[in-house]
């Protein structure tokens, strides 16, 4: 079937009717108006629904609209409001094993939640750059417990990572994460950082045995993660990400709809096709080829450098 940067979500979910039919899926940041509710919300009218949709994020009270929305589409689907602060190890830790209390186990779990450009230089509750920290590293932390807890099962549970061409401006700075403290932060390298670690992420999963996936959903504007993004900051963003092009101007994005920019996580979640291709982007639902990545984001080395980093930062050992 040929999918594009235009197929909405909805297409993809009717594509795909088996490998929705009765699953159990996690989301993790699925604030009303965001990528991730959409999916969920998406997922929840197919013809034959999932069986269970755990909603993983902060506050109940931007994730209950959601809830409320998948039983209106469909009351027998099994709804779980799960807390976690990604910036927050111990919350991840509390939610892993609520989660694992909840699910035995994950067909799908969408690595949705993420923060972007964040204009001042923040910490989170370790003392992790935040976007590092959120984007990467909670997420890094809550799949590898959900391993250990056999919740997410090797060639049974898809993972699926959202990452952003913004991948493309930073590879890790493996000795200077936290940019000399916020001395010589700036949001949109911090940013470029933490979604190569999305993609990396992927490579050190398939290295593993896992099918995982990073997706691009595109440049969404009804998307809340745009909230906090002035057009001086945008403009910033394509300078950086020029600089980073070799000094080739960066094209704008074609804006997506909110049902467009879900279709490719579930292209990643639900399609067969991809499976042959894990570790892999994915982007306006179709597989890129790895050629056409930079290298500092699908280096298996750099995947295994990560990955050490990752369990020195969380003090777990992930050996699978």
């Amino acid at each position: 079937m040929a999918f594009s940067a235009t197929t909405n979500g909805a297409e993809i979910v009717a594509a795909f009717p088996a490998a929705v039919a009765g699953k159990t899926i996690l989301i993790t940041g699925p604030s009303i108006g965001s990528i991730g509710s959409e999916t969920a919300i998406t997922l929840a009218g197919a013809p034959i629904p999932p069986a269970h949709i755990l909603l993983a994020g902060r506050t109940i009270s931007k994730i209950q609209p959601v809830i409320d929305a998948i039983t209106a589409a469909n009351p027998s689907i099994k709804t779980t409001f799960i807390a976690l602060d990604l910036a927050d190890l111990e919350s991840v830790r509390k939610a892993a094993s609520e989660i694992a209390s909840a699910a035995p186990k994950l067909d799908i779990l969408i690595n949705n939640a993420g923060i972007m450009a964040v204009k001042d230089y923040t910490v989170t509750a370790q003392g992790i750059e935040s976007q590092f920290g959120v984007n990467w590293l909670g997420h890094f932390l809550l799949t590898g417990l959900l391993i250990k807890a056999g919740v997410v099962v090797k060639g049974e549970t898809r993972i699926v990572n959202l990452t952003s061409m913004g991948f493309e401006i930073e590879g890790i700075r493996f000795d200077d994460y936290n940019f000399k403290e916020g001395a010589t932060y700036n949001p949109w390298i911090a940013y470029g950082q933490s979604k190569t670690g999305n993609v990396l992420h992927a490579v050190g999963l398939t290295t593993r045995g896992f099918t995982a996936h990073a997706v691009h959903p595109g440049l969404i504007l009804d998307s809340h993660l745009l909230a906090n993004v002035s057009q001086d900051m945008f403009a910033d963003g394509f300078r950086i990400a020029t600089e980073a092009n070799g000094g080739v101007p960066v094209s704008p994005e074609t804006p997506k709809t909110l049902q467009q920019g879900s279709s490719t996580t579930l292209v990643a979640a639900l399609s067969p096709d991809v499976v042959a291709f894990s570790g892999t982007l994915v982007r306006d639902c179709n597989v890129v080829k790895p050629e056409d990545t930079k290298v500092h984001a699908r280096d298996p080395a750099l995947a295994e450098k990560l990955w050490a980093l990752g369990e020195e930062l969380t003090g777990e050992k992930f050996d699978f």
